[in-house]
């Protein structure tokens, strides 16, 4: 007997190094000798610890006596490993059941996150008599924490005030996570501070974690000051903690602090005490410790080095971001699935397109494209270096995608122009019961801005609204834009008023919609209340306040803009504001001091610059500075066509055909198109596009007679046609037709025939409104006006005998009348023109 309790004390210091038939062998010994209880229950615990669990079965099945630790060690071997099933199978079949039993079936189902199973086995027990110890009840917590389970945690809470283990230690403890996890700290800090005995150092750093994870780095960092004056110890949980804390209060000098903390405690070395400290350099800014903190891990750490790329890329270090991930590679390090996005960004920040597909194919290799969080860094990288294509072939090979994903393509539409696909990509997001975020719906907003689909965009706000989203600072910037563009200036201005916090983007968005939709005077006036609030203008701003003084005729106010940006601001000019300075001369009439400012710019002029020099020769008739000005724009931009039809219309506008004829056909041996002018109006969730002189519109009988009709009405109003926009060489007549037809006008009398009573007409155009357009659209709008307040003021004059009237002829004529509670109110903005290309 002697020999084999030797035998079996044997096994227990080298129970993997038995071969199955010496194992074998040991149990038929065991289970023949009559007193082998204790030796059998022993090695039935070392196997279980050593993870030889069948081994484990088949003594347990041979041994002739079972005590409850026999029971108990098999069932939470089985418990502890995942074999749920096989553990409640001996659960349900053992003879005497005791709270280890309960605990040790409970704990599996807890470790394995089985959520419904774990709590009707705790109450179960509490049924059958049994009271549940201090490590079932930790179990519980454990698994309330981890799902956030917080009525759940309540109701162990209950049980556990009930049971006078309120003071337990360790099961304060598990409350104190379990509260913390759920966002509840008020009521982690209360038991926290409540309990008699906090000399565990497991407490005080479940507390600290509590309150870092909860965003409250400050308390956090008491936290750990007050531990240290309590002498509890802190160790290898404690540390990560209280640096992620730093970190999140960018406390760069406290953080240096507790590195001497871990230094002096012996923890200096361990791998994730020294991930954290990297982590923490990193984020507070101070790459040069992360550097040293990094070289100076005995181990090399994926994660370390995964937090040191991170924070380059986010510091704008995106080369060395590059360099760091090479020398992971040089070390073959482990790189993961964290690794390639990071990397991925850089690539984007530095429009690297040769190294992002030497990375891409690196991650098809290595396998890594089938994670979501590394394909959606590809479509996102491809798509902020404007290789939709590329972005799209990886999308679409995606076999898992989520809100992100569509987001990354989405985003990539539209900030490289393609807006229109970028609609249709956010329609079928929705088709494929993706929700959209916050990031998407900007985007969107950003779309239907440049498209001026107002529909549509109210239909993103309304959905917005339904879905409890909640308001982001950017959503409602992108709101006020996208309102603002669409000529709906008050409805941008009722978003911003329901906004509680505006920055200088919401401001300047407000800014640019009124000095874009004609109100340059009110633009103003927020920019007043703007700086009154206390925020600094920003380069976007100054181009909306010259603009809006462009606009509206304001030469000594936009001159003063001017000089303030930089003498009050800081601000240096750039082209787009010596742009709108020279726009702002230029319809002053004042073109030399427009031709000498661009003489004195402090930056090279570009081209931008020279086409509002060019535009304002041509209203002023100034062939001879516009032919300069367009010079140079053949010079900087050969291929566009702006500068010849510009300086072809001024030769015509000056009868120079020759001129102008010899200017169409140096563009046309250049191979250079003009883009045809066209102007459209959406209707009932259709666009309806025309172009000058257009006769494919199903209704252009209509159309056209709707036309002679306005023409007539508004030329007794003392509209005069403008013969500098005629430019073919043709008789007064022909060019009074020609006028008379321009796309602006069709789609204005293509509303006029489909708008509803009390709704705007909106027109928008591609190009540069036409001259003699806007004007005629001025009488169109004053002719409804005054049509309107006519039938309003006579109204109730217009009954025949039988009490009756025609109300379709005085609503087609006051069309841009809105009713309203009985009620009509003229709308300010009758019909809006809105230009793509020099809003």
């Amino acid at each position: 007997m002697n020999k084999l309790n030797s035998r079996v004390l044997n096994f227990s210091h080298k129970a993997n190094q038995f071969k199955h038939k010496e194992l074998a062998h040991l149990i038929h010994s065991i289970v023949d000798s009559t007193q082998s209880k204790f030796q059998a229950n022993l090695l039935l615990n070392d196997l279980s610890k050593s993870g030889r669990l069948d081994e484990a079965r088949q003594l347990f099945d041979k041994m002739p006596s079972r005590d409850e630790f026999s029971w108990n060690t098999m069932i939470a071997a089985y418990a502890n490993s995942g074999r749920l099933n096989e553990a409640k199978q001996l659960f349900d079949v053992t003879p005497s059941k005791t709270s280890i039993t309960w605990s040790s079936l409970i704990s599996g189902y807890c470790r394995n996150e089985c959520e419904s199973e774990a709590f009707v086995l705790f109450w179960q027990m509490q049924l059958e008599g049994h009271r549940p110890s201090q490590y079932t009840l930790g179990s519980v917590l454990r698994l309330c924490s981890t799902l956030v389970l917080l009525q759940s945690g309540e109701l162990v809470h209950g049980y556990v005030i009930k049971t006078q283990f309120d003071t337990n230690a360790f099961v304060v403890t598990g409350l104190v996570d379990m509260y913390a996890k759920c966002k509840r700290i008020s009521e982690a800090e209360y038991l926290f501070e409540t309990l008699p005995d906090r000399k565990n150092h497991v407490l005080w750093t479940v507390m600290l974690t509590g309150y870092s994870q909860n965003g409250d780095g400050f308390k956090a960092m008491k936290c750990f000051r007050d531990m240290r004056a309590e002498g509890v110890e802190s160790n290898q949980f404690t540390f990560p903690s209280i640096l992620t804390a730093s970190a999140s209060m960018l406390a760069n000098s406290f953080g240096a602090q507790v590195h001497g903390c871990i230094v002096q405690s012996g923890f200096g070395a361990n791998v994730f005490v020294q991930s954290a400290l990297v982590d923490m350099y990193v984020k507070c800014g101070d790459r040069n410790s992360a550097k040293k903190a990094l070289k100076s891990m005995e181990v090399d750490d994926a994660v370390s080095w995964n937090s040191m790329i991170v924070g380059c890329v986010r510091q704008g270090f995106t080369e060395e971001a590059l360099s760091l991930f090479k020398e992971m590679r040089s070390r073959e390090l482990k790189i993961d699935h964290f690794t390639y996005p990071s990397v991925l960004n850089s690539l984007a920040a530095l429009k690297d397109m040769k190294n992002a597909m030497v990375i891409h194919c690196l991650i098809v290799k290595t396998g890594f494209e089938v994670y979501q969080l590394v394909g959606n860094a590809v479509v996102d990288m491809y798509a902020k270096q404007g290789n939709i294509d590329c972005a799209l072939e990886v999308f679409k090979h995606m076999s898992d995608k989520d809100v992100i994903s569509w987001t990354s393509l989405v985003t990539g539409y539209a900030h490289n122009g393609s807006h229109e696909k970028a609609l249709r990509l956010f329609c079928e997001m929705r088709t494929a019961g993706i929700y959209p975020d916050q990031f998407v719906i900007a985007s969107v907003l950003i779309a239907c801005a440049e498209l001026t689909v107002l529909e549509f965009g109210q239909q993103i706000h309304a959905n917005f609204i339904k879905s409890g989203l909640q308001a982001s600072l950017s959503v409602d910037n992108s709101f006020v834009t996208m309102y603002a563009k669409c000529g709906c200036v008050e409805d941008a201005n009722r978003v911003f008023d329901s906004m509680q916090v505006q920055n200088v983007i919401t401001w300047t968005a407000l800014i640019v919609g009124y000095a874009q939709n004609g109100r340059g005077k009110e633009s103003l006036k927020f920019y007043d209340q703007m700086i009154a609030t206390g925020t600094q203008p920003d380069f976007i701003t100054f181009i909306g306040l010259l603009f809006a003084c462009s606009h509206a005729g304001l030469l000594e106010k936009g001159q003063y803009y001017f000089e303030s940006m930089n003498r009050v601001y800081g601000i240096q000019p750039g082209p787009e504001h010596y742009a709108c300075m020279i726009d702002l001369l230029g319809r002053s009439g004042k073109l030399k001091e427009a031709e000498a400012l661009v003489n004195q710019m402090v930056v090279e002029p570009d081209g931008t610059v020279w086409k509002a020099l060019l535009a304002a020769c041509r209203v002023h008739g100034n062939i001879e500075l516009g032919e300069r000005a367009a010079t140079n724009l053949f010079k900087m931009e050969p291929l566009n066509a702006v500068p010849y039809v510009q300086l072809s219309n001024m030769y015509s506008a000056a009868a120079r055909w020759e001129d102008a004829a010899r200017i169409r056909r140096l563009m046309k041996s250049k191979g250079i198109l003009k883009e045809p002018g066209c102007s459209w109006i959406e209707m009932n969730s259709q666009v309806h596009t025309f172009m000058s002189e257009d006769r494919s519109h199903s209704r252009t009988a209509e159309i056209y007679s709707k036309i002679d009709e306005i023409m007539m009405l508004i030329k007794e109003a003392g509209y005069v046609a403008d013969m500098n926009f005629a430019l073919h060489d043709m008789e007064k007549e022909g060019k009074e037709l020609g006028l008379a037809y321009h796309s602006e006008k069709l789609a204005v009398a293509f509303g006029l025939l489909t708008t509803p009573p009390g709704a705007p007409i909106r027109i928008f155009k591609n190009l540069r409104v036409c001259g003699d357009c806007h004007n005629a659209m001025k009488y169109i709008s004053k002719m409804k006006l005054e049509a309107a307040e006519t039938w309003i003021s006579n109204g109730p004059q217009t009954y025949d005998s039988q009490g009756n009237t025609d109300l379709n002829d005085y609503r087609e004529l006051c069309s841009s009348v809105m009713c309203e509670n009985s009620n009509y109110h003229v709308l300010h903005k009758k019909i809006s023109s809105s230009s793509n290309c020099l809003r």
